[in-house]
């Protein structure tokens, strides 16, 4: 059964392994996962995700692949074989792309998801770029896209938490990033929640990284949420 701790991944959004290995040591026993996106991996690479994992952590490895089907297919088994419990890909790839990420994938409970529409894009942005209609509407098309393709689940905004729990179903993933707590600034992030507003929208996962990361006491700031995704 997912506790509402589980719910919670802490990006480790650092510059070097120290620092990550350091967060890692503060926040075990107080998060669920702990996502490994492109800055720590471009730092530290597969063996630090091992060093993670190995610990009897769990590990969300973003690193939004985005190619070719056979390459990514490469990369996301790869990724499997690294022992990684959630992987993802660019669904603008398209559904030739994932369904090869989706058979790339050993049976061993490794679950991939889709980025649909990145949360620092408004529809202004999302026009510069040749996406044309409100960001709601693209997130919708992508996840739909993503479920026929037979990802587990999509990366989503809290804004579109709703819309795509109601378009794919109660058994398809949302793991939903812009988390802000009350009080905490948005910084680059366009479509933001609070952990509870997220979570009562749908979302099954929120990723939280720099109110936690920046926090005085990281753990206590992973606590905070965690109560507040308790309703105390």
């Amino acid at each position: 059964m997912t506790t509402p701790r589980d719910r919670l991944i802490v990006a480790l959004d650092v510059q070097d392994a120290t620092t990550a290995r350091a967060m890692v040591d503060r926040l075990a026993g107080h998060v669920g996962m702990f996502k490994v996106g492109t800055q720590i991996f471009t730092a530290a690479g597969p063996d630090f995700v091992r060093e993670v994992i190995a610990r009897g952590e769990k590990v969300f490895l973003d690193l939004k692949f985005h190619d070719i089907p056979n390459t990514v297919a490469g990369a996301v088994s790869s990724a499997g074989q690294l022992g990684v419990s959630l992987v993802d890909v660019h669904a603008l790839g398209g559904k030739d792309m994932m369904e090869a990420a989706v058979g790339a994938l050993p049976a061993t409970g490794i679950r991939l998801i889709a980025i649909t529409i990145l949360t620092s894009h408004e529809e202004e942005t999302l026009g510069t770029i040749g996406v044309s209609g409100s960001v709601a509407d693209s997130v919708r098309r992508l996840a739909v896209l993503s479920r026929e393709a037979g990802a587990d689940g999509v990366v989503a905004s809290p804004q579109e938490v709703a819309l795509v729990r109601e378009a794919c179903g109660p058994d398809f993933l949302i793991v939903t990033p812009g988390i802000r707590p009350v009080g905490s600034s948005r910084g680059d992030q366009s479509r933001t929640a609070t952990p509870a507003a997220a979570v009562a929208a749908g979302a099954d996962y929120i990723v939280v990284g720099r109110p936690i990361l920046e926090a005085t006491d990281p753990a206590a700031a992973a606590d905070a949420i965690v109560r507040e995704l308790t309703g105390r």
